[in-house]
C-alpha cells in the first residue's frame, strides 16, 4: 500500500498516531499541505490512500487517482476541499472525524473574542515594542458579561462555544436550519428564525456553520449593514464565508468593532491580502484544532478509518454512502 499524507498537524505532532500508522508496514509518501489541485495532479495516481488536510481533491484529481485510489481519509471534518458528489459517484469513500475538535476551536474562538474585546494583542504589541508608558494610547476593552452573542450553526462546535458563552454571563442567540431544540431549552438559547435577525441582535457573532453555495461569501457589504454598531464577527469555520474585502472596508470605518479569524479565503494569503494589517483583527494560522490533545484524536480517528477500510478490519467513518 502506497500512502500520501499531507496534513502538518499530523506530521508536526507527536502521538501514538505515527506508531500506528508506521505498524501497517505501508510506504508513507509525505507532503507539507494544504496542496492546491495544480500539485495534486503533478502527484496523484500511484496512491492507495490519501490521509489528507484541506488539500484539493477535485473531480480531476480523483479522476487521475483511480483506479488505484482506494480512499480518501479526511484529517477533520470540513469536506468542502473534496469533491465529496463525484467521489461518491465514482463509489470511492470518504471517510472524516467528527467529534474529535469542538473543544479546542470553541476555546479558540473565545481566545479571538477575549483578545478584541479586551484589546489583548494590541497592548501586548505595544508592550513588546517597549511601548509601557502608552498614556491615553492605553486601549479600552469592553466586557462580554451581558452581550449578546449570535451562533451561527449549533452543530457540535457551535454547541460547546455556547456553553462556554453561559459560564461567561452573555445571552445567547442562535441560528441552526435544523437547530436542537432540547439543546436551546436546556442551555437558554434563544432560537432565531434565520440569519437576518441572527445578525441584526448581535453584539458579537460567531460563526460555525458549513461553507456552502448559500454561505459562500455570506458576510458581505450588505449583512454588516444589518449588524448592530460595533459588533464583533468570529470566523473558526472557512475563510470563505467572509468576503474579505467588504470586511475590511467595514473594519477602517470602525463599523465592525473587531474581526477575529482562524481562517482567510486563500491559504497562505497573499501578502497583500486584505485583512492582513487591518486594524482590530486578529488573525490566526487555522490552528483552532491544533492542540496536543486534539491533534491526538483528530489523527487518531484519522489513521484507524484509513486502516479499518484498507485491511476490511474494523469500524470506520464515512462521509458518503453509496451501494457497493
Amino acid at each position: 500500500m502506497r500512502i500520501l499524507l499531507t496534513t502538518t498537524s499530523y506530521q508536526d505532532t507527536p502521538g501514538e498516531h505515527h506508531g500506528m500508522l508506521e505498524a501497517t508496514g505501508w510506504e508513507i509518501i509525505r507532503e507539507r499541505g494544504p496542496l492546491p489541485e495544480e500539485k495534486m495532479l503533478e502527484i496523484a495516481g500511484d496512491f492507495d490512500g490519501f490521509l489528507c488536510g484541506d488539500d484539493a481533491i477535485t473531480a480531476a484529481v480523483i479522476d487521475q487517482s483511480l483506479p488505484n485510489l482506494k480512499v480518501i481519509s479526511k484529517y477533520g471534518i470540513g469536506l468542502d476541499k473534496i469533491d465529496v458528489e463525484y467521489a461518491t459517484e465514482k463509489k470511492l469513500p470518504v471517510l472524516f472525524t467528527p467529534g474529535v475538535n469542538h473543544t479546542t476551536v470553541a476555546e479558540h474562538t473565545f481566545g479571538l473574542l477575549l483578545g478584541l474585546s479586551k484589546k489583548i494583542q494590541q497592548n501586548a504589541n505595544e508592550v513588546a515594542s517597549g511601548d509601557w508608558q502608552a498614556g491615553w494610547k492605553k486601549p479600552v476593552g469592553n466586557e462580554i458579561m451581558g452581550k449578546n452573542i449570535g451562533i451561527l450553526g449549533l452543530g457540535r462546535i457551535g454547541k460547546e462555544v455556547a456553553v462556554r458563552a453561559r459560564a461567561f454571563g452573555m445571552k445567547i442567540l442562535a441560528y441552526d436550519p435544523h437547530p436542537d431544540h432540547d439543546f436551546a431549552a436546556s442551555h437558554d438559547i434563544t432560537l432565531c428564525p434565520d440569519m437576518d435577525q441572527l445578525s441584526s441582535a448581535s453584539d458579537i457573532l460567531s460563526l460555525h456553520c458549513y461553507l456552502s453555495p448559500e454561505t459562500h461569501g455570506m458576510i458581505n457589504t450588505e449583512r454588516i449593514a444589518q449588524m448592530r454598531e460595533n459588533v464583533i464577527i468570529l470566523n473558526c469555520a472557512r475563510g470563505e464565508l467572509v468576503d474579505s474585502k467588504a470586511m475590511r472596508s467595514a473594519l477602517d470605518s470602525g463599523r465592525v468593532s473587531g474581526y477575529g479569524s482562524d481562517v482567510l479565503d486563500t491559504e497562505p494569503p497573499a501578502v497583500d491580502h486584505p485583512l492582513l494589517g487591518a486594524p482590530n483583527c486578529i488573525v490566526t494560522s487555522h490552528i483552532a484544532s491544533r492542540t496536543h490533545e486534539s491533534v491526538a484524536r483528530q489523527a487518531g480517528m484519522a489513521t484507524r478509518n484509513l486502516i479499518a477500510l484498507l485491511t476490511g478490519e474494523g469500524e470506520y467513518m464515512q462521509a458518503n454512502n453509496f451501494n457497493s
